[in-house]
C-alpha cells in the first residue's frame, strides 16, 4: 500500500511539473511582438523616391531598403510626408529612421547619427554624344544651359570666368535638357543622379566624366543616441549588398551615363 501511495505521489509531481513548466512557456510565449521601425521619407526625388505610373513608390531609396531588410532580418513601414516633415517625424520620435537623398552634413551629424554613405552625387554636366567634350576646359567659349536657383546653376556660375564659358538660365529642367539636345547650348549642368536618372528614361545626353564636382554624400539617419541596432543593420545590409553586386543592379536601374 505504502509502496502505491509513493508511486502516486511521484506521479502527482511529475504532472504538476509539467503543467507548471507547459504553462509557464505560455506565458511567456507572447511577451513581446517583433519590432516594426517607422521609416519616414520623402513624397518625391527622384530617382531615389517617387511614385510610378502605377503608383507604387519605387526609387534607389526604396529598392535599397527593401534589400537591406531582407539582407538583415527587420520589418518596417514607409511613411511618405515630404523631407521636411520626415525630419520632424525623426526628431518627435514618430520616425526611427529616415531615407530620403539626405546628405551627410557636419551639422546633422551633430544631431543625428547617420550611416556609411549609399550614394555619392555632386554637379556634372550633360553633353551630346558628338559633342566631342570631355572636360571644363572643352566648355571655353560655348554657351552652356543651367537652371534657375538650384545649386548646379551656382556652380556653373562659380566657375564660368575660369573657363571662359557663357550661361543660359532656364525655369525648367526639361527645356534646358532639349535646348543640349537640339545644339542650342553645348552642356548643361545638373545634379549627377537627376541627370543619370533622365538618361537611362531615355534622354539623348551622355555624361562625358566620372568625376562630380561639390562632392556630397547621402546617409540613412536615426536620432542621435537612438536605434543603434536599426543603424547597425542598415550599415551591414549595404556592406552585404555592395559585396554581392546587387547595390549596383539597383543603382544601374535607374542611373545611366
Amino acid at each position: 500500500m505504502k509502496k502505491i501511495f509513493k508511486l502516486l505521489v511521484i506521479c502527482m509531481s511529475f504532472i504538476f511539473a509539467f503543467t507548471g513548466c507547459g504553462k509557464e512557456k505560455q506565458s511567456g510565449e507572447n511577451f513581446a511582438e517583433e519590432k516594426i521601425y517607422k521609416i519616414a521619407t520623402d513624397t518625391t526625388y527622384a530617382p531615389f523616391e517617387f511614385e510610378n505610373d502605377k503608383g507604387e513608390l519605387v526609387g534607389i531609396d526604396m529598392e535599397l531598403l527593401k534589400e537591406i531588410a531582407a539582407d538583415q532580418g527587420f520589418k518596417y513601414e514607409v511613411n511618405v510626408v515630404g523631407f521636411a516633415a520626415a525630419l520632424t517625424a525623426l526628431e518627435t520620435g514618430e520616425a526611427d529612421g529616415i531615407i530620403a537623398g539626405m546628405s551627410i552634413t557636419e551639422p546633422r551629424k551633430e544631431k543625428y547619427d547617420m550611416s556609411s554613405p549609399y550614394f555619392d552625387t555632386g554637379v556634372t554636366i550633360g553633353v551630346r554624344a558628338d559633342s566631342g567634350i570631355k572636360s571644363f576646359e572643352d566648355l571655353r567659349g560655348k554657351k552652356v544651359a543651367g537652371k534657375v536657383g538650384t545649386a548646379a546653376c551656382r556652380f556653373a556660375e562659380s566657375i564660368s570666368e575660369k573657363y571662359g564659358f557663357e550661361i543660359v538660365q532656364f525655369e525648367e529642367s526639361s527645356t534646358m535638357f532639349q535646348d543640349v539636345v537640339y545644339g542650342n547650348t553645348a552642356a548643361c549642368f545638373e545634379d549627377y543622379p537627376v541627370l543619370g536618372y533622365e538618361i537611362s528614361r531615355g534622354l539623348d545626353l551622355i555624361i562625358p566624366f566620372e568625376e562630380v564636382a561639390e562632392p556630397t554624400f547621402y546617409g540613412f539617419a536615426v536620432m542621435k543616441g537612438e536605434n543603434k541596432e536599426l543603424l547597425d543593420m542598415f550599415n551591414k545590409g549595404l556592406a552585404n549588398l555592395k559585396a554581392n553586386g546587387k547595390y549596383d543592379e539597383i543603382i544601374n536601374r535607374y542611373i545611366k551615363k
